[in-house]
């Protein structure tokens, strides 16, 4: 027997789907109620949430709680000794890390810049986390590298990682038109081509 969510967590997880395919501003109230299984138009949403923004406050919080429980999950690869072992293994990491963030990447794209300074703050960290954990591993592998050469290939690397699934999610698309694994090899072999070379 399934048991319901609570009503609390319906409520944020059918406010994230909406507002990641319609947009912030462009999803109302008895919306968010009707997908939850509450009365459209019925105020039920104010019984757990003082407004809509509070709602995507909430929403905004159970995804960096998420990523804060994720963020360790590279240790499980490090130190295989192969860099493109290692490389590739990161790669299929970011792609889940984007694929678990993609409603908030979604709603981030739907939304006026500065309309949420939550909003602004959890993509940012996101993406710098991101990147910064890319290049931490380039640093490890290549210490001779200047700082700012590890920045610029893990700048390089997220973005084409970013990329990949804005072109499927962000548009709708079915799939991708590059399986992920295909995508990985290029991916790995262009960063380790460079990585080796600058080293």
């Amino acid at each position: 027997m399934t048991v319901a969510a609570p009503t609390r967590d319906r409520l944020v997880t059918e406010a994230m789907r909406l507002f990641s395919v319609k947009g912030y501003e462009a999803t109302s109230v008895s919306q968010i109620e009707a997908a939850a299984g509450l009365a459209a138009g019925s105020g039920a949403l104010y019984h757990h949430f003082k407004s809509k923004e509070a709602l995507l406050s909430a929403g905004i919080d159970r995804q960096l709680d998420r990523r804060r429980a994720m963020h360790d999950i590279r240790a499980l690869f490090a130190g295989l000794g192969d860099l493109r072992a290692e490389l590739t293994a990161l790669g299929r990491y970011l792609l889940t890390v984007v694929d678990e963030e993609i409603e908030l990447l979604q709603i981030a794209a739907r939304t006026p810049a500065g309309r949420s300074a939550h909003l602004d703050r959890a993509c940012a960290a996101l993406v710098d986390g991101i990147n910064a954990e890319l290049a931490e591993w380039i640093t490890a592998w290549a210490p001779a590298l200047p700082q700012q050469e590890c920045e610029v290939l893990a700048a390089l690397g997220i973005n084409s990682i970013l990329g990949t699934r804005i072109e499927t999610s962000l548009f709708h698309q079915p799939q991708a038109r590059i399986p992920d694994a295909r995508y990985l090899i290029e991916w790995t072999a262009l960063l380790a081509t460079r990585i080796e070379t600058l080293s």
